[in-house]
C-alpha cells in the first residue's frame, strides 16, 4: 500500500463509468500520494452500471486495494435512455482486457447515498471527481442539497466551449444526461470542468507508450495493453494520439497548475434540437438587458452574470503525460 492508504491526500471521491480513459484515469489516482481515495462510485455511460461495476471491482483487485469502497449507483440517466460507448472502449469496456475475477467486495450502499454520508463525515475535505455522466452526483445534491457548501471542490470531465465529439455540439458524459450535468454546475459550489478543450490536446501517443512498455507490474501492464488499443484505434480515425479526458482530470485533481482555467457562467443545453448537451459558457461575464416598451424590446443595459464554473482551456499536456508515464512504470 502506498501513502495514499493512510489518508495523507487530498480526499476524493472517484465516481466513473470505467471505460478505457476511466481505467487510465483510476489508475494514475490510486499511484499518487497527493490523492487519499475514499470511494469509486459506478454511473452508466461507456458501459452499463453492472459492467461498470464488474470493471471497478476488478480494477481495484489488481491494485490491491479492497480498503477502498466501491458501490453501484444510478442504472439510468435522470430522463433519457442510456447511450454505451463499446465501440469505443470495447466489448467489456475495458479494451477488452480480461481482468483476473475481483477479490474485492461491492459495498451495499447506493452511490449517492455514499457521496452524501462521506460530506457528511468530512466537511469541507472531500473533492469530488466525477469522470462520466452526472447522474449519481445530481442524485445526491436532490436528496441532501446540504451537501453542496460541505464539498471542498468538484472537479469534472466533461463539457466544451468549442464544439462536441458526439456530435457538433456536444461532449459524450454531458451528452449521456444533460439535466443531470444542468444540476451539477449550478449547485453552487467550486467547480473546474475539464473538458474536450484541454483533453483533446493531450494526446498519449506511441513515444509515451513505449516507455511505459519498458517496465511491467500489473498496473503498468493492463495500462500498456488499454493504451495500446486506443493508440490504434486513434490510428483509425487519423489521429497520433488517444485524448486523455478522464486521467486529465484526476491530473488537475494532482496539480491544478497543469491547466489555464479562467472562471465562466456555464449552462447545460438540454431542449436544443442541435445543441442539446452543449456546455454554453459566457466568455465576457454578461448579458443584455431587454426591457418591454409597447411592442418591443428594448435593451436598456448589460447584467453582470456570475461565474458558476473554472473552464480549462489550455493545458500543459507534455508534462501530464510525463506524470501519467512516470507514476505507472513498474507499477
Amino acid at each position: 500500500m502506498g501513502s495514499t492508504a493512510f489518508g495523507a491526500g487530498n480526499k476524493i471521491i472517484f465516481d466513473t463509468d470505467p471505460g478505457t480513459d476511466d481505467a487510465m484515469a483510476l489508475m494514475l489516482a490510486l499511484n499518487s500520494p497527493e490523492l487519499d481515495i475514499r470511494a469509486i462510485t459506478v454511473v452508466p455511460g461507456n458501459v452499463t452500471a453492472k459492467q461498470g461495476l464488474e470493471n471497478a471491482l476488478r480494477m481495484v483487485s489488481l491494485a490491491n486495494r479492497c480498503d477502498i469502497p466501491v458501490a453501484a449507483g444510478a442504472e439510468h440517466p435522470l430522463f433519457q435512455k442510456l447511450i454505451t460507448a463499446e465501440f469505443w472502449h470495447g466489448k467489456n469496456g475495458l479494451a477488452n482486457v480480461e481482468l483476473p475475477p475481483s477479490k474485492c467486495k461491492v459495498d451495499p450502499r447506493f452511490g449517492p447515498d455514499l457521496i452524501i454520508e462521506m460530506v457528511h463525515a468530512s466537511p469541507h475535505e472531500i473533492t469530488l471527481v466525477p469522470v462520466g455522466p452526472l447522474t449519481n452526483i445530481a442524485l445526491a445534491i436532490e436528496k441532501d442539497p446540504s451537501i453542496v457548501p460541505l464539498v471542498k471542490e468538484v472537479i469534472i470531465m466533461g463539457g466544451s466551449i468549442t464544439g462536441g465529439n458526439v456530435n457538433a455540439s456536444a461532449e459524450a458524459n454531458i451528452y449521456n444526461d444533460p439535466e443531470a450535468a444542468q444540476i451539477v454546475f449550478q449547485a453552487g459550489w467550486p467547480l473546474t470542468m475539464v473538458g474536450l478543450d484541454v483533453g483533446d490536446k493531450t494526446l498519449f501517443s506511441k513515444k509515451y507508450l513505449d516507455r511505459l512498455g519498458q517496465t511491467h507490474g500489473p498496473m503498468n501492464d493492463f495500462i500498456y495493453q488499454v493504451a495500446h488499443y486506443l493508440i490504434d484505434l486513434s490510428a483509425q480515425f487519423g489521429s497520433d494520439g488517444t485524448p486523455m479526458y478522464d486521467p486529465l482530470a484526476v491530473g488537475v485533481a494532482i496539480d491544478s497548475t497543469l491547466v489555464k482555467a479562467p472562471a465562466m457562467h456555464v449552462d447545460v443545453e438540454t431542449r436544443g434540437e442541435f445543441t442539446r448537451g452543449e456546455t454554453v459558457a459566457n466568455r465576457h461575464g454578461s448579458v443584455e438587458r431587454n426591457v418591454l416598451h409597447g411592442d418591443r424590446y428594448v435593451i436598456e443595459g448589460v447584467d453582470k452574470v456570475e461565474p458558476n464554473a473554472k473552464v480549462c482551456v489550455e493545458v500543459d499536456a507534455d508534462r501530464f503525460l510525463e506524470m501519467f508515464v512516470s507514476r505507472l512504470r513498474g507499477k
